[in-house]
């Protein structure tokens, strides 16, 4: 592991070298070769997104186009939904638990540069890694910010730009993102009702 990549994941300053620029070509390449398949190509479709991944859990969709940047830094769990058009920009690590929903244009940010002019003109960048921990509903048109922790249970509503750590079991939203409500027996309560009501009109 060279200097810089390890400076990467520490969250310091760093700049690209060659090792960093040949992840960064080869997810690429496969988000490429992954956005180029048809919907009657599914076993090809998830045999590139292994490929593509650090690490995939059970059952896992991801919808094209999707663009990343190392693609090996993304790290998801069972049962894992991606819809169109999502943009996870990888420098660092993304890590997504179990029974995670994303909605169509999600943008996953870990890259950062610094504020000063001058300090942006060396090239130096840093990138802080994103976690969103299981079962969280992640509306459409979401912005999540580098450094960010999104609570388990939550649901951030869409066109959201998080910028700071969400808790668990909240509904969150705007811009910047905050918590909204806490989610309650009553969100469940109305979904057996409307449960019930469903399968009494399939029957």
């Amino acid at each position: 592991m060279s200097k810089q990549y390890q400076n990467l994941l520490a969250g310091k300053l760093y700049k690209t070298d060659e090792k960093i620029q040949s992840m960064k070509e080869k997810g690429r390449y496969l988000s490429r070769l992954f956005n180029e398949t048809t919907e009657k190509e599914n076993t090809k479709r998830k045999k590139l997104i292994k490929q593509l991944f650090g690490s995939t859990g059970e059952n896992y969709t991801v919808k094209p186009p999707f663009y990343c940047s190392h693609g090996l830094h993304i790290y998801v769990g069972d049962n894992f939904f991606c819809n169109f058009n999502c943009i996870f920009l990888d420098l660092n690590k993304i890590h997504i638990g179990n029974n995670v929903a994303i909605g169509p244009r999600v943008s996953i940010y870990t890259a950062l540069h610094p504020i000063d002019r001058e300090g942006r003109n060396t090239g130096l960048e840093y990138a802080l890694p994103v976690i969103i921990e299981d079962d969280v509903w992640i509306a459409g048109d979401v912005v999540i910010n580098p450094g960010v922790t999104i609570g388990g249970g939550s649901v951030i509503g869409s066109g959201s730009v998080v910028t700071k750590n969400i808790p668990k079991n909240v509904v969150a939203l705007g811009n910047p993102c905050s918590v909204h409500r806490e989610i309650t027996e009553k969100d469940k309560s109305d979904w057996e009702a409307m449960y019930e009501a469903y399968q009494a009109s399939i029957e």
